[in-house]
């Protein structure tokens, strides 16, 4: 890979990460909700997924999603009702606005590992994560040359602008929260975000890879 390429493959990196989607969306929620410093762990557990995702993209899978569509769906179909189930939850769920005076209630409000369990699988079936590791990212892999080397600049590339941003969305969500100060308006966040959830699992539902 040379440095141009690896240029372009950053200004791609740069347009995907800060192109909204379930990852940004989730991160924003859960920031205006719960307060910053859990949105450490969501973020994490992003860069964590999109590990996990490249390496199997690296492994060989990423081939096998784009030949497959039986393997296509059956990603695409657990993504697609993951996101659905967690935007019915934002719904349905009983909320209460937040208390600008007791933010440390407010941040342990839900634990740090069941929000970290929800990213990473929001971040593994982010129908815009892996595409861009499925049918992008191969194509800045010599094959010719080391493929470990390759993967680790790209992908710890990719983790690095997409924890930054996310960081970056939650902590501009977080100052937007005395906003969230009354019932109404935490409702309306709850149901847009679980409505939005709703709305991508559909569209990822439907996506094809060709």
């Amino acid at each position: 890979m040379t440095l141009e390429n690896y240029f372009l493959y950053v200004a791609l990196v740069i347009v995907i990460t800060l192109t909204p989607g379930p990852a940004i969306l989730f991160i924003m929620t859960n920031s205006m909700l719960h307060g910053p410093k859990k949105t450490f762990f969501i973020a994490t557990a992003n860069i964590f997924g999109l590990f996990c995702l490249g390496a199997v993209t690296v492994s060989g899978l990423g081939v096998l999603i784009q030949t497959s569509q039986v393997a296509f769906d059956i990603i695409k179909y657990i993504g697609a009702v993951y996101l659905i189930y967690l935007g019915y939850k934002l719904i349905v769920q009983k909320n209460s606005p937040i208390d600008l005076t007791d933010t440390a209630q407010n941040h342990t409000a839900v634990s740090s590992r069941k929000l970290f369990a929800r990213a990473y699988i929001v971040a593994i079936s982010n129908p815009k994560s892996i595409l861009f590791l499925t049918a992008l990212l191969p194509q800045f892999i010599d094959i010719h040359k080391p493929l470990v080397l390759q993967f680790a600049v790209l992908i710890f590339t990719l983790m690095f602008f997409s924890f930054v941003f996310l960081m970056l969305f939650a902590l501009l969500a977080y100052r937007a929260r005395v906003w969230l100060s009354s019932q109404k308006r935490v409702d309306t966040i709850y149901k847009t975000s679980g409505g939005a959830f709703v709305l991508m699992g559909l569209l990822l539902a439907t996506s094809s890879n060709k």
